[in-house]
């Protein structure tokens, strides 16, 4: 699958179904090596319950996969300040797997396009930016905040959009920015946590740019009626009905598969999607592998595969302790 595009090679390193969170990618084309939001993070407690030795295991396997392909890269974007899209300098075993050495490894010698942490950003992001710059990217050869600008190598071009709503409209999680990268008539587009997208303004955005290929981060059924209203919820999964009409092939993941219903939610889609001759698949199925969603079925885990007693001793430390001493799995 990922050689559909015929110049832009796209491999999916890091997603909900491959075991974690985050949406990173790596993108190459004749002219450039991109690789999309280098962050991967573990959701602290689901279920009430702290992540399982399998989790563990795919974080680190996916932290190695996200430094493998740094060293390849030119280009490394970051399209928000989540740690699950970027990597943070500190040492954290328990939940980024990160380091202070990770993060230079990452970013050394790399051009870095950047969301602003300036302008369109709350206060949480505003902080991490600001911190990322006197860190980790402070290794880069080159930064460029990227908001609504395009950037070209050769015969590649990459646009980055306005700053759009991380999920809902005046949403509290702030902006995140998309980006388009194109090549000799072909076209990616990626779209980081815009949930669905659950804004019609994000929509009209992403529809405009009329991707071959898109990248789309779901929205976060998990959360509905909780911490995420219903009819935005809804919002979304029309809105993912109308890219599967106009998309011929779209990556569907992200906060999305963190529940083990979210087919279900969007059955709508693919058939859209499979009656036009579209394709609506998750990072797993594009790159041939099954998917693995391993937060969703955390609480399953800890009945199915009970941890080892070194491990749930590990995991009763003070979450400050436990950031510092890797997991024994």
């Amino acid at each position: 699958m990922k050689r559909m595009l015929k110049k832009i090679r796209v491999t999916p390193l890091a997603f909900e179904s491959l075991g974690v969170r985050s949406m990173c990618t790596y993108v190459e084309t004749p002219d450039v090596r991109i690789l999309l939001d280098a962050g991967v993070s573990l959701g602290p407690r689901r279920f009430g319950l702290p992540p399982h030795p399998r989790e563990y295991q795919a974080l680190r396997s996916c932290r190695e996969r996200i430094l493998n392909y740094a060293e390849k890269a030119d280009v490394i974007t970051v399209s928000h300040y989540h740690f699950d899209h970027h990597t943070p300098s500190y040492t954290d075993w328990a939940y980024n797997w990160s380091s202070a050495e990770i993060a230079e490894k990452i970013y050394r010698g790399k051009i870095l396009f950047i969301k602003s942490y300036r302008s369109m950003v709350n206060f949480s992001q505003r902080r991490r930016g600001w911190m990322f710059l006197q860190t980790g990217g402070s290794h880069a050869e080159r930064i460029e905040v990227a908001d609504n600008r395009s950037f070209r190598f050769g015969d590649t071009k990459i646009s980055f959009s306005e700053p759009v709503f991380h999920g809902s409209e005046n949403s509290p999680l702030g902006w995140v920015i998309m980006a388009t990268i194109t090549h000799n008539g072909e076209r990616l587009l990626f779209a980081p946590d815009v949930q669905g997208p659950i804004s019609n303004r994000t929509l009209q955005i992403i529809l405009s740019e009329r991707p071959n290929l898109l990248i789309l981060g779901g929205p976060p059924i998990y959360l509905a009626d909780y911490r995420v209203k219903s009819e935005n919820i809804q919002s979304a999964m029309r809105n993912i009905r109308k890219i599967a009409e106009e998309i011929p092939t779209t990556i569907l993941d992200h906060h999305l598969l963190r529940d083990e219903g979210w087919r279900r939610l969007v059955e709508p889609a693919y058939e859209t999607a499979s009656r036009i001759g579209h394709k609506i698949l998750t990072a797993a199925d594009f790159i041939g592998e099954e998917n693995r969603l391993l937060e969703a079925r955390r609480s399953r885990l800890y009945e199915e595969e009970p941890p080892s007693r070194e491990f749930m001793k590990w995991a009763r430390q003070h979450p400050r302790r436990r950031k510092t001493v890797k997991p024994p799995i």
